[in-house]
């Protein structure tokens, strides 16, 4: 074979090598370009802070505003929680009626409420369901003592009214016994003066005994 046809025929195969290469390149390329791009990574970390700083920016206003921008901040609560009753805004009110310091607060409601959500962890993040945790258990505890010192009060009261009672019963046999010696002493008082106007009435029948 001429050396030009042997030589024309490597050119040609390295052209063939050259050209799949590049046309595999090409495809390559166009398949990445056709490829959704990667999810974004969540910083978990992040976002659990960014929600629970939400939380206590709700609360600090609501003990630091005045009586019309506490009124606001729980009906505000309120009504984004009848509008869409989702775990987090369920949550946001249970936290709002659970703090003490303004006049909508409502340990029992907001227990209700806390029970609830807490029903499905799973619906909350990490920071939601440790904060619900903790405040469900300070409310359980506020109610119980609330309930024990309500137990305890009406006891002493109790106590006093069957210690009044008592003296009360005391004092009335006091007053019934000094009653019946009272008239015990009368009694024999009338005894006593019947018996002297008996003598003396005899004594003044007899005068010439008297005489002698």
């Amino acid at each position: 074979m001429p050396r030009n046809a042997v030589r024309l025929r490597r050119c040609h195969a390295a052209l063939g090598a050259v050209c799949a290469a590049l046309l595999g390149a090409g495809c390559a390329s166009m398949a990445g370009k056709n490829l959704p791009p990667p999810p974004p990574v969540v910083d978990q970390a992040a976002v659990a802070n960014t929600v629970l700083s939400a939380y206590l920016q709700v609360l600090q206003s609501l003990l630091q505003g005045q009586a019309a921008q506490q009124a606001e901040i729980v009906a505000a609560a309120q009504r984004d929680y009848d509008s869409t009753p989702t775990p987090s805004r369920e949550l946001k009110l249970a936290l709002i009626l659970g703090t003490n310091g303004h006049p909508a607060t409502d340990l029992p409601r907001a227990q209700k409420l806390l029970r609830e959500v807490l029903a499905n962890p799973e619906m909350l993040l990490p920071g939601e369901r440790a904060l619900a945790f903790l405040k469900l258990s300070q409310i359980d505890e506020h109610l119980t003592l609330e309930t024990e010192n309500r137990r305890l009060q009406s006891e002493v009261i109790r106590l006093d009214h069957e210690r009044v009672a008592s003296a009360n019963h005391r004092l009335q046999a006091e007053l019934d016994e000094n009653a019946r010696l009272r008239k015990e002493l009368d009694e024999a008082r009338a005894k006593l003066q019947a018996i002297f106007n008996i003598e003396r009435s005899l004594n003044e029948r007899k005068p010439g005994d008297a005489g002698r």
